[in-house]
């Protein structure tokens, strides 16, 4: 079976109430969209060797990813959304954020399967189970999984994803789900500021100007409640949440690097296995010390844990592999438009009150979040674009007037009667 070498760096569980951990392997690294000068090219040119016309053009290979991205976008949107609302809903009848996040983590651990049954559909080269899983072990090293790289390299993950996503829930029981949702988009903004002091990334002031806004947005979503105690726990948890989450992808790149799709979806799993081997005994504890606490199981809304539990699974699903069959910023794009749809379900079902100052918050976030969606040659495509500007447009007020100055002028020449002999 071939191996592939493209590696995507993962993102961590970042992006969903439950982490989101890796953009993962593609069978081949998908190209980033063309910058708006290399879009560009001329459809016709003149006799004279001048282009006549320009026309943005866009291959079947594009057209295909932006059709696919527009699915992905829909699909983030709505399972984001969705797990936020549903574990709103969870909470009126059974208040156990930690017990809710032990019960959907452990769901991770169907990544690997799901992965293998795509790999035995798709590949033409099949290879056993056994065989995937010790080709997927070598991103943990030579040796493999061995019991120091667990406690070593997937421990302190497996306890970083439950931080992020027990205070993202925890949040949910404090404040509305619309808060929460544009609070946790601040998350990029710290990626971003941890990845340039801890990995030296590249400084670009654009980026700069983003985490200033999230910062800003967060003491502005703080003032548009008044400064209460309840509403600055809910938020100081989702910016709680969202720091642990940046730390997590920022240590993922730092310890580990990239993953494949089948490496990224076996240490997905290997964070359900930790889970259920470390994490369990702690909701048990919770439960007989009465803080989560349930008269029977029968009282147990199982239907919207199993539904918080899917649309999670399906969030990380698409945000981890969604990269091999469309642009990733395509994908981030679906977790801010699920703001808004947050921002929708709220006004009709909760007490939520859209002042002056939560608006401007919450534009402000999402303005920040976009800002860190620009590559990083963003400027120089932007010169490209504006210098291509400036010469068609030269071009154009050339051709003009060397029409109007050629046309009549030639024509009064010629019925002008001549007196020379």
């Amino acid at each position: 079976m071939k191996k592939h070498s493209a590696r995507v760096a993962p993102l961590s569980a970042c992006n969903s109430p439950v982490l989101t951990l890796t953009k993962v392997e593609g069978e081949e690294r998908p190209r980033e969209p063309p910058g708006p000068a290399e879009a560009q090219a001329p459809a016709g040119t003149e006799a004279g060797g001048r282009t006549s016309r320009h026309h943005w053009t866009c291959s079947q290979e594009q057209l295909r990813k932006v059709f696919w991205g527009v699915a992905v976008v829909f699909c983030v949107c709505a399972s984001w959304a969705g797990s936020t609302q549903l574990a709103r809903l969870t909470f009126k009848t059974f208040d156990a954020p930690f017990t809710l996040t032990w019960f959907a983590t452990n769901w991770n651990f169907l990544f690997f399967p799901l992965y293998y049954a795509g790999h035995v559909c798709k590949s033409t080269e099949k290879q056993s189970v056994k065989q995937r899983f010790r080709e997927c072990c070598r991103f943990f090293g030579d040796n493999g999984l061995t019991l120091k790289v667990f406690f070593t390299k997937a421990a302190p993950f497996g306890v970083l994803w439950t931080l992020t996503n027990y205070l993202y829930l925890h949040a949910i029981k404090k404040i509305n789900a619309t808060d929460v949702s544009v609070l946790f988009c601040c998350n990029k903004s710290f990626v971003f500021l941890l990845s340039w002091i801890v990995l030296r990334d590249r400084f670009m002031g654009v980026r700069i100007v983003a985490a200033i806004l999230a910062i800003a947005g967060i003491v502005m979503m703080t003032y548009a409640d008044g400064f209460h105690s309840h509403s600055v726990i809910g938020i100081a948890l989702v910016v709680g949440s969202a720091s642990m989450s940046a730390l997590y992808k920022v240590l993922f790149k730092l310890l580990l690097g990239s993953a494949k799709f089948g490496e990224a979806a076996l240490f997905l799993s290997i964070l359900g296995v930790f889970n259920i081997l470390f994490i369990t005994c702690i909701p048990v504890i919770l439960y007989f010390t009465r803080v989560e606490y349930w008269n029977s199981f029968d009282d147990i809304p199982w239907g919207y844990l199993c539904g918080f539990s899917v649309l999670l699974l399906t969030f990380n699903i698409v945000l981890n592999f969604g990269i091999a069959v469309t642009y990733p910023t395509l994908m981030s794009l679906g977790i801010v438009l699920s703001v808004p749809v947050n921002a929708v379900v709220d006004h009709y079902t909760s007490q939520i009150v859209f002042n002056g100052v939560r608006v401007i918050a919450i534009i402000i976030i999402g303005l920040g979040f976009l800002l860190l969606l620009l590559p990083e040659e963003w400027d120089v495509w932007l010169i490209k674009l504006l210098t291509r500007l400036k010469v068609r447009k030269k071009e154009e007020t050339a051709e003009s007037s060397g029409d109007l100055g050629t046309g009549p002028q030639s024509r009064n020449r010629r019925a002008r009667p001549s007196f020379a002999r």
